[in-house]
């Protein structure tokens, strides 16, 4: 490119209109312009100057991509080549000291003298790269152009959720997401391999269905689920780089049956009278009294309120043969043995 160099125009003219023309057409731009074009290249210095065939390629994930980076003019034979990567607000080198460097390094190469080709682009290539060119035997030394590559990435199968069955006139929701896709995928949904429109009552092939589908988020909502809408239900995820779809799922829709839901709760309730009746006879029995022990009870009899009961010698004697009846022999001691 060339820059105008005023001061020197502005001399060039003015020696033009003193000698070799009259005041009169210096008057005149037309006139001016005429004569001033001979020395067009006199009033230019040269610069160093860049453009591209695509500041914005777009690729898919695994291929080769080539960010061109073109030299129009300059003085410079041998200028100085650089490539950066500009991404999440860091800026590193790509190609420096004649090499590529950084991630780059190995599936990288320059291409003539200035554009730059990677080969095998992961996801993790979408980023702006600026080429910069410093030519020395220039006026205007430096000059860059920034390229901003987008790749593309298919997505994978996405994880569908589909309730395996809803009563009749009840709600029901399917999802649907994938996030590997870049960009952001589309979603749509299937019945039986028929497509589902966004919304059930804009195509009457779905009068009987009440739904609603978000292509953007992959969810299709039931607002009441109807007969009609049992069947095998899959997803696809779709954007630029192509598309995968999960495994069909089956949703059934069932009538539901009140009168053997009231069966069912008159069968419960007898099941417990039952129970009940049947726990209140065996305690009336005594299954649940602890029995006596020989039929006899070795608590000690009553006393009344405010006496002090002495028992008789015969009385000990008889009480102690009874727990011995119960616990088995016992060594007596030396005043039992003689009351025995």
């Amino acid at each position: 490119m060339y820059l105008w160099n005023k001061t020197v125009c502005v001399l060039k003219l003015n020696l033009i209109c003193k000698f070799k023309i009259s005041r009169r057409m210096c008057t005149s731009l037309d006139n001016i312009w005429m004569t001033a074009t001979d020395l067009v290249r006199g009033c230019l210095i040269e610069a160093v100057n860049l453009k591209s065939s695509n500041q914005n390629p777009v690729v898919r994930e695994f291929e080769s991509v080539e960010l061109s980076c073109i030299i129009t003019d300059s003085q410079t034979n041998d200028p100085r080549i650089e490539w950066k990567k500009i991404q999440d607000d860091q800026t590193t080198y790509v190609f420096f000291d004649n090499k590529i460097q950084g991630h780059l390094a190995g599936r990288a190469e320059l291409l003539g003298k200035t554009s730059l080709k990677i080969l095998n682009v992961t996801r993790s290539d979408t980023a702006s790269y600026r080429c910069e060119v410093v030519a020395r035997n220039d006026h205007k030394e430096i000059d860059e152009i920034v390229i901003d590559l987008t790749v593309q990435v298919k997505p994978v199968a996405p994880v569908c959720r589909v309730p395996k069955a809803v009563p009749v006139g009840k709600s029901a929701t399917l999802h649907c997401q994938e996030n590997e896709g870049y960009p952001r995928p589309h979603y749509r949904w299937y019945r039986n391999d028929i497509p589902l429109p966004t919304d059930s009552k804009a195509n009457p092939r779905f009068r009987n269905s009440s739904f609603v589908l978000n292509p953007e988020t992959g969810t299709l909502v039931f607002n009441a689920v109807h007969k009609d809408d049992t069947g095998q239900y899959y997803c696809f995820a779709t954007n630029e780089a192509g598309s995968a779809h999960c495994e069909g799922q089956e949703m059934e829709v069932y009538d539901l049956n009140i009168a053997g839901i009231i069966g069912g709760v008159l069968v419960v309730l007898a099941v417990l009278v039952l129970i009940t009746l049947g726990i209140c006879c065996a305690y009336r029995r005594g299954y649940f009294i602890n029995n006596k022990q020989n039929g006899e009870s070795y608590k000690n009899p009553g006393k009344p309120d405010g006496v002090n009961y002495i028992r008789t010698d015969d009385e000990v004697r008889n009480q102690k043969k009874q727990l011995g009846k119960v616990i088995g022999p016992k060594i007596l001691s030396p005043r039992d043995s003689r009351h025995a």
